[in-house]
């Protein structure tokens, strides 16, 4: 058994490369090998935002606080509030933040496959936000 106390894990920002806006990261669990699990709870300022990114095995949203907007290659941009759960497929490209005038706050829960959890595309475009 580990226990990682709330005093013990520290907050990070976001990498410039991988969001747009003020975002802070904080790690939930990045379990040791060989097991997968990988979770953060992740908080974006009003209209911040991630790029356009993929996932391996998937990944889980959970909204914990706020209004957020979700949206996959080609598909519409979609509203998501506190308490919903959202699914990407493996390999599925899409982005995920804050609505422009609302904080939100998500746990992202994904696993890791050969030590990668995400692949990094290009940013999401103002168009493509306010779609």
């Amino acid at each position: 058994m580990d226990i990682m106390t709330a005093d013990t894990r520290a907050y990070r920002q976001g990498e410039p490369a991988y969001f747009t806006g003020s975002v802070w990261l904080e790690p939930v669990i990045e379990a040791p090998d060989p097991a997968r699990a990988r979770a953060l709870r992740v908080t974006f300022a009003p209209g911040a935002r991630t790029a356009w990114h993929t996932h391996p095995l998937g990944q889980t949203l959970y909204v914990l606080s706020g209004v957020g907007r979700v949206a996959t290659r080609g598909g519409p941009v979609r509203v998501i509030r506190a308490g919903d759960t959202v699914w990407f497929a493996p390999g599925e490209e899409h982005w995920h933040g804050a609505a422009p005038d609302q904080v939100m706050c998500h746990l992202a829960i994904q696993e890791g496959l050969d030590g990668q959890v995400a692949d990094w595309l290009e940013q999401v475009s103002d168009a493509d936000y306010t779609a």
